[in-house]
């Protein structure tokens, strides 16, 4: 029988029984001996229900325990999990459940009606409740359920979760991630990052994501340590329970308020073992005030939904600024021509990779899915990229953000680490605008931190360091920078915002 998360669950819980795996900010600790009961009880709960191996179980839940025992209970039978953003509107809901057609719904109390509907329309046979506290109908069917059950033996080949993707060039795919990536994925970082059963993982992030949930929660289940659970982003909780913990992981937000909070001194962070960052690009700013103030040197690494993490700095060795790293050990990255398909050295193209990691394809698109592999086998990123000579990877940008300003190839991410090197400059994002004359114009947003820095002189700044076509031609500058939920800079809302900013003045 393969590993698989299922297994090395089971074997935590039967080897570390009173061992620490989720401790609560007020000091409240659930061990490893009681998850195995209360999973049990979830998945009889779903077996009575009609839930069977291969049915999807969607949850559209705030973060919580409970929600997390879910997750685990769906893997343990054998269904296949789908977590969706707490964000969503009834209306993407919609549209979710009618193409995975999961088995059974969990939402917040809050949205029973609308969600109630949603079901009737699609054919849902159950609903269930779960609010941030773990109550709700959830806990109510499950309180009187047997507290054992037998695993599902599951191939490696067998999905144990879609995600879908944020369909900003489409409509939302659903990427199914099989029982093997997950599980693979989380040995190799495990090794990689050092982790060890004495690791206790701030855990901060949200758990509809494949960072908080496949990269935070799976590694510390199969390294069997454990977790300081908090329901959401809180830089003075982060600052508190600091001292009680040996790693961070976080999006660059985290690590920008942290650097904001007084609180946070070299002292609150001189037990730790790792701070790692990913899901957005962290400016090499950020780096530098980071290692001043802490004396740690931020892992950045990257991954997507679709292959889980596919590359990290070293935890020994140089952590480049705008670097994501090296290829994880068992994945293999290359950089192509985007319509050619030929495979590029030193040059920029987009990022391909293959492994035991890389996802089985869209759930029910297999246009789409056989579009994004090359014929070898390669998944094709999407993300624009380079490797330097020493190996390390670097994010040149998505090939959606590309700009083609006068002919010529303009990448964001150029032109956002000459800016974000500018004294005065929080951060930046690089966008192209539609220009009468050129196709697109570049266009600098910048969140500032100096209220004396304007247009002028971030142009004269770039003057040395740019051509002139990648040279911003006009500089905006915003309170903050749009975001998503997992602090990637929206680009897409920055384009249309700022969509006629060269359009010729009426009159």
């Amino acid at each position: 029988m393969a590993d698989t998360l299922v297994t090395a669950l089971a074997r935590q819980c039967a080897e570390r029984l009173d061992a620490p795996f989720l401790i609560h900010p007020d000091g409240e600790t659930l061990t490893y001996r009681e998850i195995a009961p209360a999973t049990a009880r979830l998945v009889n709960l779903f077996r009575a229900l009609g839930v069977r191996p291969g049915d999807r179980i969607a949850i559209q839940a705030e973060k919580s325990v409970q929600a997390l025992f879910v997750y685990l209970a769906a893997l343990r039978m054998g269904a296949i999990f789908l977590p969706l953003n707490p964000a969503y509107t009834a209306s993407e809901v919609g549209y979710f459940l009618k193409d995975a057609e999961p088995a059974l719904l969990l939402c917040d109390p809050a949205n029973d009606d609308a969600m109630r509907r949603l079901c009737d329309e699609t054919r849902i046979a159950h609903l269930l409740t779960l609010d941030a506290e773990g109550n709700g109908s959830l806990a109510a069917a499950a309180a009187d359920q047997p507290d054992q059950c037998e695993d599902v033996v599951c191939a490696s080949d067998d999905l144990a979760a879609i995600l879908y993707t944020s369909g900003t060039t489409g409509r939302s795919k659903g990427a199914m991630l099989t029982h093997d990536n997950l599980f693979s994925n989380a040995e190799t970082l495990r090794d990689y990052w050092r982790f060890t059963s004495s690791d206790r993982l701030l855990h901060a992030l949200p758990i509809y994501h494949a960072h908080g949930l496949f990269v935070a929660i799976n590694v510390t289940l199969v390294a069997g340590s454990s977790m300081i659970w908090l329901p959401r982003l809180d830089t003075r909780e982060l600052v508190r329970l600091m001292p009680q913990a040996s790693v961070l992981m976080g999006v660059p937000t985290f690590y920008t308020r942290l650097l904001a909070e007084p609180a946070f001194t070299r002292e609150v962070a001189a037990g730790m073992r790792l701070f790692i960052s990913g899901s957005a690009p962290l400016s090499a700013e950020t780096h530098k005030e980071f290692q001043a103030r802490t004396g740690h040197f931020i892992l950045e690494r990257y991954g997507m939904t679709e292959t889980v993490m596919i590359t990290s700095n070293p935890y020994d060795g140089d952590r480049v600024p705008g670097g994501v790293g090296f290829p994880l050990p068992g994945v293999s990255v290359r950089i192509a021509d985007a319509e050619m398909g030929k495979v590029l050295q030193g040059e920029v193209g987009v990022i391909e990779v293959s492994g035991r990691n890389v996802f089985k394809g869209y759930w029910r698109m297999p246009e789409k899915t056989a579009e994004e592999f090359r014929p070898d086998g390669y998944f094709i990123t999407g993300d624009l990229g380079r490797i330097d000579e020493a190996g390390y990877v670097h994010i040149v940008g998505r090939a959606k953000d590309l700009i083609i300003s006068g002919g010529l190839n303009v990448y964001p991410a150029e032109v956002e680490a000459v800016l974000d090197a500018i004294p005065g400059v929080a951060e930046s994002a690089v966008i192209g605008i539609a220009h009468p004359d050129f196709g697109e114009g570049v266009v600098a947003v910048i969140q500032s931190r100096d209220p004396g820095l304007d247009e002028t002189k971030v142009i004269a700044s770039t003057a040395e360091q740019l051509a002139r076509f990648k040279q911003p031609k006009r500089v905006i500058f915003v309170p903050e920078l749009p975001r998503n939920a997992m602090g990637k800079v929206q680009k897409k809302l920055l384009r249309e915002q700022y969509s006629d900013l060269f359009a010729p003045v009426a009159g």
